[in-house]
């Protein structure tokens, strides 16, 4: 069993582990674990500690191959106070592009004065280690991925609504240092399937991107989700995600669904 969810092999090259195993495929990623990868890979490029990242979209392009996974960054719209950064993910013996991602990093001040406007922190944020365990998630999700989190629920929750805390004891990087940052991001994925509107055996809602935007560094330990998910008449659907650590809340996201039917999911294979 490995101690991380990738090894650092240089030059922009990992090797994924068995935590970074996907839910709907044992072959491939769980997108989780390369959501952190890009964020860590954009947080290492060309680093500026007067900025912070603000906003990542990523789009997911194909199969995440559980096999040697790259990551190239680039800036491509630099400035003194803005800067747009591009990251593209590929995987296996094609290296065919699997995400790309685009990350703002937007200059810091003290805005202190004007704070405010935050949903209120999150039920159980006191202690979420005294929260009840999720231990039926393999029963709904199985790999390697979620098998490596804690999870654990402040109340019961609704099909298609409901909040989780989780935290994982794996860094993400074995032989480079992540930031909270990248730690965070490892987990926001996951809000399309803590609080399922169906059953993910009968249905199938793979998300195609992930976009999350943040309006402070968020500081790793315990990462609440509070999600809402949302199945529209013609097989899309949208989960909507409140992002939060032990201090408040600390962004949003959302998720793209394609929504489809077990025989309509094995013939799209």
């Amino acid at each position: 069993m490995s101690d991380s969810y990738y090894r650092a092999l240089g030059e922009g090259r990992y090797e994924p582990t068995i935590h970074a195993q996907g839910a709907w495929r044992e072959d491939e990623q769980h997108m989780g674990a390369p959501s952190g990868l890009i964020a860590h890979c954009i947080e290492r490029h060309e680093p500026r500690p007067d900025m912070m990242l603000s906003r990542i979209s990523y789009d997911i392009l194909g199969v995440i191959d559980l096999a040697e996974t790259r990551v190239h960054v680039e800036t491509i719209r630099p400035g003194r106070t803005i800067e747009l950064v591009e990251a593209t993910l590929t995987t296996g013996e094609r290296q065919q592009p699997a995400i790309r991602a685009r990350a703002w990093r937007l200059q810091t001040s003290d805005t202190a004065q004007v704070a405010g406007g935050a949903p209120p922190p999150l039920v159980g944020h006191e202690d979420p280690g005294a929260l009840p365990a999720w231990r039926e998630r393999s029963e709904v999700w199985p790999g390697g991925y979620i098998a490596a989190l804690d999870i654990r629920r402040p109340a019961p929750n609704r099909p298609g609504s409901g909040a989780v805390w989780q935290r994982t004891a794996y860094p993400l990087v074995d032989g480079e240092p992540s930031s909270d940052t990248a730690r965070f991001l490892l987990h926001v994925d996951t809000a399309n399937g803590m609080s399922v509107r169906e059953d993910p055996q009968e249905w199938f809602f793979p998300n195609v991107d992930l976009t999350v935007h943040l309006h402070r560094r968020p500081r790793y330990g315990w990462v609440g989700l509070a999600t809402e998910v949302i199945f529209g008449a013609d097989g899309v659907g949208v989960t909507t995600g409140v992002l939060y650590d032990e201090d408040g809340a600390v962004g949003r996201s959302q998720q793209i669904l394609t929504v489809r039917g077990p025989r309509q999911a094995s013939a799209d294979r």
